[in-house]
């Protein structure tokens, strides 16, 4: 196959249109948020994302790439649009909201012709593949395994390695038929270097969930640990480097909560199709869920006795070192303390615009000035070799630190004078420094 239609440009789209444009393949991007095609067709990339302006340049330069807002006939045609969630007070739980897929699927179906090849990327609820895009595309006669082939295929990187992982990973290809699964691995193997697996539409779209719930249900664990350290005012960062010396255990680091597309929204698939056989996902929710609160909860007592307090919040993203706002755990944090009064300077060393009109501070040392704490939500590299004698700190009013991600060195910050608060660290004294960390 040489000519392929990507509908939607974002943190996958984009990075998977470019790579097939490097292989040779003619590439049609589509995307219907005319501010962004109109930027990728100036070569401005909206991702930051390590060696992606490159790529951008390369594909499009190579006439292989051409970026538009409405799909036009190709031989294959992959959905990568975005797979929220719908919240609703009246909801007990959140529900997989579907319309950008259901659009995209409606928008390729007039163009579908007899040997087109149609793959589902966006994370999916079980049975999305086989049940509403199928559906879509048989409107005009035409059937899937007889006349076109369909099947779901999600990635399966990690943000800020996407173009290392892309071609590096193994895939799950899951058609509707064996052909199928045999056409998408086919075209996936014109650059993917990683073991290409074939199954069925359903088990690739559980097993894409099974990675992600995975991570949310061992982070849930963590921070479980954090709150029983806590109570037994023990230390849970020295804890886990302790007990992570057992061949067999590798106990993850508390945080702040989940955050990204992935990990905090997928579980929430897997409960909404078998919802009464979720009860330990839905826990491991609740439990990644409370902790903003539990965050806002430690600055307050940290500043309680100071009067309007100034908070400088550090790193909105979800991650280090990515610009990804994506259900960010920080955004809730910042959010909590301003309910309570506080004034909050956000803060992010890669992000420069926060959601729904947030305002982020541009300048570390602005937002450090005249604080009262300083909260680490995010564990970006220039907060973690932030120096405790740097002008920055030097100019908070209260010279103290709400670590949230155990990323800075906190015997060395309080020989800088700070007082330094983690999640899940007591009072007792730790040899953690002494023993070597495998976390």
């Amino acid at each position: 196959m040489t000519k392929i239609c990507v509908l939607g440009l974002g943190y996958i789209g984009l990075p998977s249109a470019s790579m097939f444009a490097t292989q040779g393949h003619e590439v049609i991007g589509v995307d219907v948020n005319l501010v962004l095609v109109s930027a990728l067709r100036r070569g401005e990339v909206h991702i930051q994302e390590p060696g992606l302006n490159m790529l951008l340049q390369s594909a499009t330069q190579s006439g292989n790439l051409r970026v538009q807002s409405t799909p036009e006939r190709a031989e294959a045609y992959i959905i990568a649009v975005p797979t929220p969630l719908e919240r609703h007070p009246a909801m007990d739980t959140p529900r997989p909201d579907l319309r950008h897929v259901r659009a995209a699927t409606e928008a390729i179906a007039p163009l579908l012709e007899a040997g087109n090849l149609v793959i589902l990327e966006s994370t999916s609820p079980p049975g999305t593949t086989a049940n509403v895009v199928r559906p879509i595309l048989e409107r005009n006669g035409l059937h899937a395994g007889h006349d076109f082939w369909l099947a779901f295929c999600a990635e399966r990187v990690l943000p800020g390695r996407i173009l290392i992982e892309l071609v590096t990973n193994d895939r799950i290809v899951g058609g509707i038929d064996p052909i199928s699964a045999q056409r998408a691995r086919d075209l996936y193997g014109s650059f993917v270097e990683g073991e290409i697996m074939m199954t069925d539409a359903t088990t690739a779209e559980t097993v894409k969930l099974m990675e992600n719930i995975y991570r949310d249900v061992n982070i849930a664990l963590a921070n479980e640990f954090s709150r029983v350290a806590g109570h037994l005012g023990i230390d849970v960062s020295a804890a886990i480097a302790l007990a992570n010396h057992h061949p067999r255990v590798n106990i993850l680091r508390p945080g702040p909560g989940v955050g990204g597309h992935c990990i905090a929204v997928d579980p929430w698939f897997m409960v909404d199709a078998a919802p009464n056989e979720t009860n330990l996902i839905r826990t491991a929710r609740a439990v990644n869920d409370a902790q903003p609160a539990r965050v806002a909860d430690l600055v307050s007592a940290v500043v309680s006795d100071v009067d309007h307090p100034t908070i400088a919040a550090l790193g909105m993203a979800y991650k280090a070192d990515v610009d990804d706002l994506r259900e960010s755990p920080s955004l809730d944090v910042v959010r909590m303390l301003r309910e309570r009064g506080y004034t909050v300077r956000a803060h992010d060393a890669l992000a420069h615009r926060g959601p729904d009109g947030m305002v982020l501070e541009t300048d570390l040392t602005a937002a450090l000035s005249g604080a009262d704490a300083m909260v680490i939500l995010t564990d970006h590299t220039t907060y973690r070799e932030l120096d405790p004698w740097s002008a920055g700190p030097s100019g908070m009013t209260h010279r103290r630190v709400v670590d949230t991600r155990a990323c800075i060195d906190r015997a060395r910050w309080q020989s800088g004078g700070f007082e330094v608060h983690a999640l899940g660290a007591g009072g007792r004294s730790s040899v953690v420094e002494e023993v070597p960390h495998r976390i």
